[in-house]
Parts: structure tokens; C-alpha cells; sequence
């Protein structure tokens, strides 16, 4: 197997579309959103002679509890050879003096003896989801959901909540604004990409802003990406509020996803069923309204490099006890 850095957009998008157009974090736009930012990148091509055969976005994150390489929804492979892949990615995280590897390719199960351990950080990047299929008629989708989701889509239509989509960046601010309300609210941390993944996404035709308000307040907002057979739901923000915005926007947006020949509606992450005081258990029940179905993928896994990794790895592990993940 030989390495080569991949340079070509159409190159990349063409096997990331026939092999996993659901990674998202393994997309070019992704790369470009950590361009933007000024992250250091790599986008390795993984190669049988002239045959390429898998990918590998990689993420130089000097955080301060360690540096790692970070493959987030990848590599992603056709063959057998995670060996290879990972003894590459070894190397080049002892080159940058991180500690670890962590990857987290969108597959049910992984060899064993490869040197990962499952990583001490929380369910994150939609490894467990919650996808709405969007091959019925609306009717047919109404129907699906819960009782309550139908009510509260009606009533926020005969209140006359109102809900507005945009790709304008001017658009954003906002909706930033609303978000970092919520981030406090809720005691979690802000996403620092969302403005470069907004312009760049938009750009590209593969994102739209929702905004609902009522009685011209703004109450509540949502970044949605389509890409691939996929609408994300990615990003979200609200004011408490006993107006049923979030619903409408919801409704619209999968109504969006449907009319864009969209395969699924992905809600993202939602918490597990064995874990009463995961903080996400309110959120995971408004999702579930819209009916669905549960997508879930290997946990991320960490492949140690220095014996320094005994650091994060107790600092995650104490994080995620106290948030109760």
C-alpha cells in the first residue's frame, strides 16, 4: 500500500460519495471549514498500486490536555487494511509530537489487535442517531410521528409562528447570538467552526439557516447541512419558550430535505436508553417524536502514541462522569 496526499476535490468526492457519503467529518467541505480556520490538515489517499481504495481527512488538534490526530467519521477503507492505515497515521502523529490517534469510522465493528481503546469521551458526532426515512408521502411521515409532535406542528401553524430559511451569511449573526444563550443555558460548549461551516456549506448550495419567530421576536434557529443522501440536523438554538417553534422548524426543514431527493433526515446524536441522567434525554425525546429510527456506529477509538495519553484520558474520563454522559 502506497500513501499520497489527495489535492483533487473531484477526485476525493468521487470515492467519498460511492463509499460513504453519511461521513460527514470525512467530506472536502470539512476540510475546507478546518482551512478556514487555520487548523493544520491532511488528506491522505490510501493506494493499491493505481487503485485507490481508501481516505483518511486527518486533524492536527493541539488541545491543551494533549495533542492528537483526529480522523472524526473515518478513515474510510474498502479494504481490510486498517493496519497499514494505522501504522501511517502512527507515524505521522510521533512526527507532531501528539500523544494519540483518535478515529472514529462510521462502521459497526473493527478487528481486534489493532492497539485502539475505545475512547473515554461521550456518544458525539452522531455515532448514535436518530434518522428519519423520507421514501413516504408527508401524510405518511405525519402519521409516523408521535401524537403530541402532530399536535404541537398544527399549533404552531395556527398561531402564525413563522419560519423563514436563508444561505445568506448576513443571516448568521443572530442566530450566533441566540446560540451562545443556549450554550450557557445549558452548560455546554459552544462549536467555534459554525460561522466557517455556514459559508462554506452555503456556498456550496449544502446549507440553510431556519429561524422561527412569533410576533417578530426570534425564537428559535437551526443550521441544517444536505449532503450526500443526507439533511443534518446540525446545529440548533432557542429562547424557553412554551411556543412550539421547534417543532414547525423541524417540520419544514425535513420537508426541505424531501423535496431536495434527500434519503434520510439525520436528527444527530441522542442520548442512550441505559442512561436516565444523560443530559441530552429531553432533546433525544423531541427527536424521537418525528418517528424514526436508531443508527448507531462503533464508539470512537483511541490508538495511544505516547504514554503521555494517560492524561486526557483521565481528564475525559472525569469530564464525562461529571456531565453525566
Amino acid at each position: 500500500m502506497t500513501v499520497k496526499e489527495i489535492t483533487s476535490s473531484s477526485a476525493w468526492n468521487a470515492f467519498w460519495e460511492a463509499h460513504a457519503s453519511n461521513a460527514l467529518f470525512q467530506s472536502w467541505l470539512w476540510g475546507e471549514v478546518l482551512k478556514a480556520r487555520g487548523e493544520k490538515i491532511w488528506r491522505f489517499g490510501f493506494f493499491e498500486g493505481s487503485i485507490l481504495v481508501g481516505v483518511a481527512l486527518v486533524h492536527l488538534v493541539p488541545a491543551k490536555r494533549g495533542k492528537f490526530l483526529h480522523v472524526r467519521h473515518g478513515p474510510i477503507l474498502t479494504q481490510n487494511n486498517w493496519e497499514e492505515v494505522l501504522q501511517h497515521l502512527q507515524k505521522i502523529a510521533t512526527d507532531e509530537g501528539a500523544w494519540f490517534v483518535r478515529i472514529s469510522p462510521l462502521v459497526r465493528e473493527l478487528s481486534s489487535g489493532l492497539g485502539l481503546v475505545p475512547s473515554p469521551i461521550h456518544a458525539m458526532d452522531g455515532e448514535l442517531c436518530w434518522v428519519l426515512d423520507l421514501n413516504r408521502s408527508e401524510d405518511e411521515i405525519l402519521a409516523g410521528m408521535r401524537k403530541t409532535t402532530r399536535y404541537e406542528i398544527r399549533r404552531a401553524q395556527k398561531m402564525g409562528v413563522e419560519i423563514a430559511a436563508s444561505k445568506n451569511e448576513n443571516d448568521l449573526n443572530h442566530f450566533i447570538e441566540l446560540y451562545q444563550k443556549t450554550a450557557k443555558r445549558h452548560g455546554f460548549v459552544p462549536h467555534k467552526a459554525i460561522e466557517e461551516e455556514f459559508r462554506i456549506f452555503s456556498r456550496a448550495g449544502k446549507a440553510l439557516l431556519y429561524v422561527g419567530t412569533y410576533q417578530g421576536e426570534l425564537l428559535a434557529g437551526a443550521i441544517i447541512l444536505f449532503l450526500g443522501n443526507q439533511a443534518i440536523y446540525h446545529h440548533s438554538a432557542s429562547l424557553p419558550t412554551p411556543i412550539p417553534v421547534n417543532y414547525l422548524i423541524q417540520w419544514e426543514a425535513i420537508k426541505e430535505a424531501k423535496n431536495r431527493g434527500m434519503k434520510v433526515y439525520n436528527f444527530w446524536g441522542i442520548a442512550p436508553f441505559d442512561n436516565p441522567r444523560h443530559p441530552w434525554r429531553g432533546l433525544t425525546l423531541f427527536k424521537k417524536g418525528f418517528g424514526g429510527r436508531e443508527i448507531s456506529y462503533i464508539h470512537s477509538q483511541d490508538l495511544p502514541v505516547s504514554p503521555l495519553y494517560v492524561i486526557p484520558r483521565t481528564i475525559e474520563s472525569f469530564r464525562r462522569f461529571v456531565k453525566g454522559y
